[in-house]
């Protein structure tokens, strides 16, 4: 197949990965894939003025930086200015993916010559910036879906009364992961991701483990992130923090902990939960995007949305014994095993078929209607 994956931006975000992660997987399968990007937009002089008397980073989309494409496995076309990216900066392809909301609205606007149109669903992020209606406008687009956790499933099904959805989970490296069976720790130790991003709940995660160690005084905190604490969310005292870390400190970290908190309010699917599974770290998971499904079968705990609820699932981990703790620490890994690449990309590629016998089942009349052929 020939496979154009259209992003807003390329960046190291979450979202981008996944979609390098497809790209790269689907090259190695003979695929033709080529992603198509808009580059940063221009800062303004204001925002470079305030940048520089606060030492703030510029907004993100005004940002250059590095990039999961960084390594050239996969091909990425940069358009000419940050504008939409329209038909005559891609090629002609067997099937277009759009990745975000706005990337589905260039895409619709696209002739059939470009492929046939998916819209690769992550998230349904609604926001005070990003109201409901302006997602459901792009969910009622008439292009296949692929999404990746059930709760998104549920969504296309019930809101948007489509049943002829794909359903891809995401996937996890397991060699860059996964570490060998391991014993619980003397001291006991907990870790999170660090984000200001007030989805991703880390003021909660922050309290569970003040409200933890009322327990367990001597519990050890240790975090990544891609920005200092601040003041207005500090750590606990005594608390590990590493800015940027390589990937292998990542996996350090990870498997330094006898549990993880996943601490949500809103998440697409949550590569954090995999990623601590995978090096054998029990999660503590509020019920926030894939991680229902993911701890189904055990290797952590799921709770309430709650500071006290996180608390309670730290505790009932950090109190087992040596035992019953690598029991769980196996089912973590278990849990993290069924997530591949190859699967995943198994299921990506059928998605992709998929769409091209829709398209090809169908055409557009002079008004723009969908007409059926029988």
């Amino acid at each position: 197949m020939r496979i154009t994956f259209i992003i807003p931006k390329a960046d190291l975000s979450g979202g981008v990965r996944i979609v390098y992660g497809y790209a790269k997987q689907l090259r190695q399968r003979g695929h033709e894939v080529l992603v198509v990007s808009r580059p940063p937009r221009r800062a303004t002089v204001r925002e470079k003025v305030r940048s520089a008397w606060t030492g703030k980073p510029l907004p993100t989309d005004a940002r250059r930086g590095p990039t999961h494409f960084d390594d050239g496995q996969v091909p990425l076309r940069l358009i000419d200015t940050h504008r939409p990216i329209r038909a005559g900066d891609v090629p002609d392809a067997d099937v277009v993916v759009a990745t975000w909301w706005e990337t589905a609205h260039w895409v619709a606007a696209f002739p059939p010559s470009k492929g046939a149109q998916v819209y690769f669903i992550q998230g349904y992020e609604v926001s005070d910036h990003l109201p409901a209606r302006t997602l459901d406008e792009t969910w009622r687009l008439p292009m296949h879906k692929i999404v990746i956790a059930r709760w998104l499933a549920k969504l296309a099904e019930e809101k948007f009364g489509d049943p002829d959805y794909s359903l891809v989970p995401n996937a996890i490296d397991l060699n860059a992961f996964s570490v060998p069976p391991r014993e619980k720790n003397r001291e006991p130790t907990v870790g999170m991701v660090y984000t200001h991003v007030a989805a991703k709940g880390c003021d909660l995660g922050i309290r569970a483990m003040e409200i933890a160690r009322k327990t367990i005084p001597q519990l050890k905190f240790l975090c990544f992130g891609s920005r200092q604490p601040t003041d207005d969310l500090p750590l606990p005292p005594g608390s590990q923090f590493s800015l940027h870390p390589p990937h292998e400190k990542i996996k350090e970290i990870y498997s330094s902990a006898d549990a993880w908190l996943f601490c949500s309010r809103q998440e697409g699917f949550g590569l954090p939960l995999l990623e601590a599974l995978a090096c054998r770290t029990p999660v503590v998971a509020t019920p926030a995007g894939a991680a229902p499904e993911v701890l189904a079968d055990g290797g952590g705990v799921l709770v309430r949305l709650s500071a006290e609820g996180l608390a309670g699932g730290l505790l009932s981990i950090l109190q087992l014994d040596g035992t019953q703790w690598k029991a769980m620490s196996d089912k973590a890994h278990a849990a993290a095993s069924r997530y591949t690449w190859d699967r995943s990309t198994t299921l990506f590629e059928a998605a992709l078929s998929r769409a091209i016998e829709k398209s090809t089942a169908q055409w557009r009349d002079p008004l723009g209607m969908i007409v059926q052929h029988r």
